[in-house]
């Protein structure tokens, strides 16, 4: 089981990010056969991570870290249904892993095509983007309707930031697994935006 607190393993990702941006590698960047670490026999993840499947933010090496130090969770647009909140309150009960970050980036995908899907008429939407974008439109929607002169670099930075804080918000909601261990247990939940042009990660303060 996990013994590090929230805190301690969110120091332990800000540090590994350092790392990763200053292109220096720690001792956990070694990957290799995994029977060579014990990882085969057991698993110790410090901090659960629910990210984007963009193949430009692997988690593992975003925050240095090495094989069975992260339990990850990707999925287009860092959305959360229910198969994710299952995975995070499984993580957290069996690993005893208090850190859960929701992993964002700039320039997401799914937000973009979100962004795209709702300024086309009705017909002319992708039935294949439906379950993604109905997921993400509900944190975006009154950010697009007040953005009409916005420039769109910004209103992507604004919905990708929205999207984050959605997830969360939902994340904290999920189950009631998730809620008592939040309550007594220490579980402790928090969104991150990865900068793709620079690699540095900036955790988020949730306002409200």
């Amino acid at each position: 089981m996990s013994r590090l607190s929230a805190d301690q393993a969110l120091q332990r990702l800000k540090e590994g990010n350092r790392r990763f941006v200053a292109g220096a590698e720690g001792d956990a960047r070694r990957y290799g056969p995994p029977d060579q670490r014990g990882a085969v026999r057991q698993q110790e993840p410090i901090a659960i991570v629910l990210g984007c499947s963009d193949a430009r933010v692997p988690a593992e090496m975003v925050f240095d870290q090495g094989v069975g130090d992260l339990f990850v969770i990707r999925v287009a647009g860092n959305i959360v249904a229910p198969s994710q909140i299952d995975s995070v309150e499984f993580a957290a009960s069996r690993f005893g892993t208090r850190l859960v970050v929701v992993l964002g980036h700039s320039q997401c995908g799914a937000v973009l095509a979100t962004i795209d899907e709702m300024q086309r008429d009705e017909a002319d939407r992708s039935q294949s983007l439906r379950s993604i974008v109905d997921r993400v439109r509900p944190a975006i929607e009154a950010l697009a309707a007040q953005s009409s002169g916005d420039r769109p670099e910004d209103l992507i930075e604004r919905a990708v930031r929205a999207n984050i804080f959605a997830s969360v918000r939902q994340l904290r909601q999920g189950s009631e697994g998730i809620r008592r261990l939040i309550a007594g247990g220490g579980l402790e939940i928090v969104g991150a935006e990865y900068s793709l042009e620079t690699g540095l990660v900036e955790f988020l303060e949730l306002q409200g």
